[in-house]
């Protein structure tokens, strides 16, 4: 691979830096368009000149999306978006070009390579797909309804951002919570304290505080983000999608969102949320009558329905009285610093990398908080990382993994970054496992970096397998052999192997619950999509009561604050569809040695490093040596 430098970020001027790499790499795509347009017909070279246009809309595209979730001046934020809207712009008039398509279309597939062959097809499709064929009316109703699209998803995004609200409680009301979350919420002179829908704030409490009626109040705050004004906003996505969808003649907008996923139609995905809401009813409804008769066991009044607001608080205290697993005890082994360096130290370990830590004058990143990593390979530098793990006003406020550089074979370092919202102190294991699941994305995005087409790079795999290899890495934040490499307590004693055992089998209940609360999810993505109702509120409500079991709560409002209905759209079936897939990969690991180097670095070189190069199903047959199937996803639904 050639020496390729890192992006240079800038010391402090970060609206000029922005200027030059949003403007500047859009204009650099113009020019690479217009090369392609003079371009001689029927000439190869026309897919390289595509590829360069590609590469540069993709770097504005990225570091824009990035600065406008974490950059902490608003008017960076403000014009991160701006530039993000004139990039769909530039990428939707490009699509809705027929010179340019025609141009695409005159290569010779003779002679082609394997990979140069499925850019072209690729290309092509897209092309379709975005109405390139249309009459010119249609071309330019899209073009209008693309643009609108962008702007109200970057609306929908923005309120959530936000819209953090407060929930004023008595000081009593933290009885249950760890002494450290205490003494980080002091009361003020009206003997209240503020409790903030950032997670840190909302999860513990919901899961640890005694008191009824100061859960339901935070909890309603949380499931009411940006309440109303999403609810206006999101009924216009609904509505202008569907349009597209039908201008470009297909039924519904989830069968457009599919066709070039695994499941391939919308109606597929209704059968698989409801395929998998009964395949988990009985086992769920066993589940809740154990919490119902916990819950029964406290409060006054017999039959107690457990809602979205206790749910946590009760599953807390049966796992801790019935299982022997007290959260309080085993966050005293997650020390933040600790579980982020031992994170690094097991994917080290495990696919054969090197994380060096970049001082900071010398990454210059947004925030003091981010931490740089520079990432090697057999002494080979792949690309760099960026961990930005910590919450701040106005900062994207769940957990996602970002592109910030996508790489390209000898021209560019991939760069990544993880934005999440993890305590600074202790953290509780389902944070760890959070964690664990995101740099999974985060390591996708790197060891793919080295495809010769920007087109292939990082995760570029079909969007319902996106979730596969993350969700997989999420085992070995369960491992025992793996936890005592990192987790510690204040003395550095190590967490007990037999208390990790604990922890597996307290995980093992509920989980038949919390993959019917995943459909419902599931069938809100779809269902709006499909139905557009109009009382989104009402139809949710709805869905809540078919898919989970667990009561809503009156006067929230869960869509409005439902940030993957800008993002996944339609298929948030796509986790427990990837979930399916990632228990079948496990199996070609030895779960008795996770750090087993053969079983990983196969993983690492047929799954990871091929990004979107080849289709899913060839990457996990590659892998297993067989098809993939559903066996070992059934076996762990059904205990």
């Amino acid at each position: 691979m050639a020496d390729l430098a890192p992006l240079a970020l800038p010391a402090d001027d970060w609206h000029t830096w922005l200027e030059e790499r949003g403007r500047g790499q859009l204009r650099v795509a113009a020019e690479r368009v217009d090369a392609l347009r003079a371009g001689p017909r029927g000439d190869v070279t026309l897919l390289g000149t595509w590829d360069e246009a590609s590469l540069a809309l993709a770097n504005a595209r990225a570091a824009c999306s990035l600065l406008a979730s974490v950059h902490p001046d608003p008017a960076v934020m403000e014009l991160a978006e701006t530039i993000e809207t004139e990039a769909s712009a530039f990428d939707t008039d490009l699509h809705l070009d027929a010179e340019v398509h025609a141009a695409l279309a005159s290569v010779p597939v003779d002679g082609l390579d394997a990979d140069a062959r499925r850019v072209l097809d690729e290309t092509l499709r897209d092309f379709r797909r975005a109405g390139v064929d249309r009459p010119a009316e249609d071309r330019e109703r899209l073009r209008g309804l693309d643009q609108r699209l962008t702007d109200l998803a970057l609306t929908f995004s923005r309120n959530i951002r936000d819209g953090r609200r407060v929930t004023r409680v008595p000081a009593a009301a933290l009885a249950g919570l760890p002494d450290d979350f205490v003494a980080a919420h002091p009361a003020d002179a009206d003997g209240t304290v503020a409790i903030s829908t950032d997670y840190p704030d909302t999860h513990p409490f919901l899961t640890f505080a005694h008191d009824d009626a100061a859960r339901r109040a935070v909890a309603t705050s949380f499931l009411s983000l940006a309440w109303p004004e999403n609810d206006v906003v999101l009924a216009e996505l609904l509505r202008l999608r569907h349009e597209k969808a039908t201008l470009l003649g297909y039924a519904s907008w989830p069968d457009l969102d599919a066709e070039i996923t695994m499941i391939r139609t919308g109606d597929a995905i209704g059968d698989f949320v409801d395929r998998i809401t009964a395949a988990a009813g009985p086992a769920a409804e066993r589940e809740l009558a154990v919490l119902q008769e916990r819950a029964a066991a406290d409060l006054a009044g017999g039959a107690v329905p457990v809602d979205v607001s206790s749910w946590r608080y009760w599953f807390e205290a049966v796992r801790r009285e019935q299982y022997g697993v007290d959260a309080q005890t085993v966050r005293r082994y997650f020390d933040f610093p600790r579980v982020r360096d031992g994170l690094l130290t097991v994917t080290g370990r495990l696919f054969g990398l090197t994380w060096t830590p970049v001082p900071g004058d010398e990454a210059r990143t947004w925030h003091e908080d981010v931490t740089t990593y520079d990432v090697a390979l057999d002494g080979e530098v792949l690309g760099r990382i960026h961990l930005d793990l910590h919450p701040r006003e106005r900062k994207y406020n769940h957990a996602a993994q970002f592109d910030l550089v996508p790489g390209v074979l000898d021209r560019q370092l991939p760069e990544g970054v993880l934005v999440c919202n993890f305590p600074r102190g202790l953290m509780d294991h389902d944070d760890v496992v959070t964690l664990f699941h995101e740099f999974g994305h985060l390591l996708h995005h790197v060891l793919a970096g080295r495809q010769r087409w920007v087109r292939f790079s990082g995760v570029a795999t079909e969007r319902d397998f996106v979730e596969a290899p993350s969700q997989m890495l999420e085992e070995w934040a369960w491992d025992a052999a793996v936890l005592r490499t990192f987790a510690v307590d204040a003395d550095g004693a190590p967490i007990p192997a037999d208390l990790v055992a604990a922890m597996r089998r307290a995980d093992e209940f509920g989980k038949a619950l919390l993959a019917r609360t995943q459909m419902f999810y599931a069938a809100v993505s779809l269902r709006l999509h499909l139905e557009r109702p109009e009382d989104l509120t009402a139809r949710v409500l709805e869905l809540q009561r078919e898919h989970s079991l667990l009561a809503p709560l009156p006067g929230t409002h869960f869509h409005t604050g439902f940030g993957h209905l800008e993002g996944y759209t339609s298929a948030y079936y796509t986790y427990m569809w990837s979930l399916v897939i990632a228990k079948d990969m496990f199996t070609a690991f030895d779960a008795d040695d996770l750090f087993a180097a053969g079983p990983a670095q196969r993983y690492r070189d047929r799954v990871l490093a091929p990004g979107g190069s080849r289709d899913a199903v060839d990457l996990v047959e590659d892998l297993l040596g067989r098809p993939y199937d559903d066996r070992a996803f059934t076996r762990w639904l059904a205990g």
